[in-house]
């Protein structure tokens, strides 16, 4: 599954376009790289995404099969690594 794909079927992101842009931007960073969102997610990544003065991290569960993700099942697909909040002062 396409790292957009996953982002928005996990519900880290609420919109594809939206994943596609934080990719385009460089917020997203895969195994500590920059990844596109065309990049595939493999069970056991460690996705990383940066916005307005947070880092989320989170390592991925497992893959869905389908692009549609009941809002109880997101969870599931991933586990928070670390929920950093980024003082910009």
């Amino acid at each position: 599954m396409r790292l957009d794909q996953f982002l928005r079927a996990s519900r880290l992101v609420l919109r594809r376009t939206v994943a596609q842009e934080l990719c385009e931007a460089g917020a997203v960073s895969v195994g500590g790289t920059t990844a596109r969102s065309s990049r595939n997610v493999r069970e056991g990544d460690e996705i990383t995404v940066r916005r307005r003065g947070s880092a989320l991290t989170v390592r991925v569960r497992t893959v869905p099969q389908t692009k549609q993700v009941s809002r109880s099942d997101a969870p599931s697909l991933y586990e928070i690594i670390s929920d950093i909040r980024l003082d910009e002062e």
